[in-house]
């Protein structure tokens, strides 16, 4: 498809970008390497206007539109046609610390805003991985690093400034908008290309955290201590546990290169005395090939996950659970352990608490009864899709006694078409028809379709 790239170029300050290109090529590059859009061309937006003026030549010759800041989750691949919004550039954050607030623009990433709000006595609601963006984790939700204390990231979003499938900028409030507003928060990114956000600040200065990590020859007794564990817990403590063959990457300790562990994170923010006394029982498991755990500020958050920063290919899913069943436990270890037929990463998150309160002015996140997240991924490179999509798909049918939906923001995809039954599973029934007759309103012709698209009434 051949794109009209001078009338586009100029409209837009940025840059105008067609394939066969090296900067082409850069700039639709993202976290996830193994799935990449194939735009007719790329807009390196760096402000607003640029968004405008990219949707508005879109919509006018019914041009799909994909958005990408850091591309940690593509789910359908824009390929041979259409426009993709590159975000990246714009870069601004400003801190109210007398309204405890921070407005973010779209290619922000949650390290910027810690660095930026931390000097107010004050912490965003953010999650395990300082260099993911600030927008799209929003947008699905967001399973913060304090979540059990806070709840879902998405809940305390104040304003979404956001560029419609009409070319309108909208500021949206819930004054000004409520279903849309409401829409935003949790229902991804199916309504247009966000601009900027502002979203509340905690007073939150400093953590008792960090990790733990055990040899796994036994998973499963490690599986039961951790769910036995997260039974006695505060709310104030929010933490999980991963279990995987440990590569090799500079993040990962060296004594655990190549070794089947456990890593278990913790974030408390309580004293480092009652934190010691909570985590001790862990401690007691046995001998820990890494301790991190420790008093630290805020600003060193980011070390608890150790998330990798270096992008890579990935791809798996997630189901919500409202208990974690210690005989469907075994089968998921059978299933996806040690022995699995392809290499997984088994995750189990801690919910509760925060998380399963609902607001009064709740976004659209669905699920929140859960408990825990259980999360199954497979590197791209280690196995084809094809080969570890039915092992991941073993470990949801097992759980499946226990499901009640699973999360927007933890579905990575391989490239497979995702189904409105699959879209369907993130939302309560009653959420998923108001979710359709806001796309419907705002982009009735289902321009921003690839996401985990909502569509329009008339789209089926």
């Amino acid at each position: 498809m051949s794109v009209d790239v001078q009338t586009l170029a100029a409209e837009v300050r940025g840059p105008v970008l067609l394939p066969g290109s090296r900067e082409y090529d850069e700039e639709r590059s993202g976290f996830q390497t193994d799935l990449r859009h194939r735009p007719a061309a790329v807009v390196g937006a760096t402000r607003p206007e640029d968004v405008r003026a990219a949707v508005r030549f879109a919509a006018e010759r019914r041009l799909p539109v994909a958005v990408q800041s850091t591309g940690h989750g593509i789910v359908t691949a824009l390929d041979g046609e259409g426009v993709l919004i590159s975000t990246r550039r714009m870069k601004a954050v400003a801190v109210d610390a007398a309204a405890g607030t921070v407005t973010a623009q779209a290619g922000v990433v949650w390290g910027e805003v810690i660095e930026r709000a931390a000097p107010h006595g004050l912490a965003p609601v953010n999650g395990s991985a300082p260099h993911v963006g600030v927008v799209g984790y929003l947008l699905g939700g967001g399973i913060g690093l304090l979540g059990r204390l806070t709840g879902y990231a998405s809940d305390h979003v104040r304003a979404v400034d956001i560029v419609t499938a009409d070319g309108a900028l909208r500021h949206v409030t819930a004054g000004s908008d409520p279903d849309l507003f409401w829409a935003l928060r949790g229902g991804g990114g199916n309504f247009g290309a966000v601009t900027a956000v502002e979203t509340a600040l905690v007073p939150v200065t400093r953590l008792y955290g960090g990790a733990l990590h055990f040899a796994a020859d036994h998973p499963l007794d490690l599986l039961d201590a951790y769910r036995a564990w997260t039974l006695t817990l505060p709310e104030e403590l929010t933490s999980s546990i991963c279990l995987m063959t440990c590569p090799p990457w500079p993040s990962v300790p060296e004594p655990l290169h190549g070794r089947y562990a456990a890593h278990v994170r913790i974030a408390f923010t309580g004293s480092a005395e009652e934190g010691e006394r909570l985590v001790a029982p862990l401690r007691a498991l046995g001998p820990r090939l890494s301790d991190t755990v420790r008093e630290m500020p805020y600003t060193q958050a980011g070390t608890i996950y150790q998330d990798p920063r270096v992008p890579h290919a990935y791809f798996g899913g997630n189901v919500l659970l409202r208990e974690l069943d210690p005989a469907a436990l075994r089968t998921v270890v059978d299933v996806a352990g040690p022995d699995a037929a392809v290499p997984c990463i088994l995750e189990i998150r801690h919910l509760g608490g925060a998380f399963a309160r609902r607001p009064p002015d709740a976004g659209a996140v669905g699920g929140r009864e859960a408990a825990y997240l259980l999360r199954v991924m497979t590197g791209g490179t280690a196995a084809p899709s094809t080969v570890a999509r039915p092992v991941h798909q073993r470990v949801y049918d097992a759980l499946k006694p226990w499901t009640v939906g699973r999360s927007l923001n933890s579905l990575y995809n391989d490239g497979a078409p995702v189904s409105q039954e699959q879209v369907r599973e993130l939302f309560a029934a009653e959420d998923y028809g108001r979710l359709r007759r806001v796309k419907t309103l705002h982009d009735p012709h289902n321009l921003f379709r690839f996401t985990h698209n909502i569509t329009p009434l008339h789209g089926e």
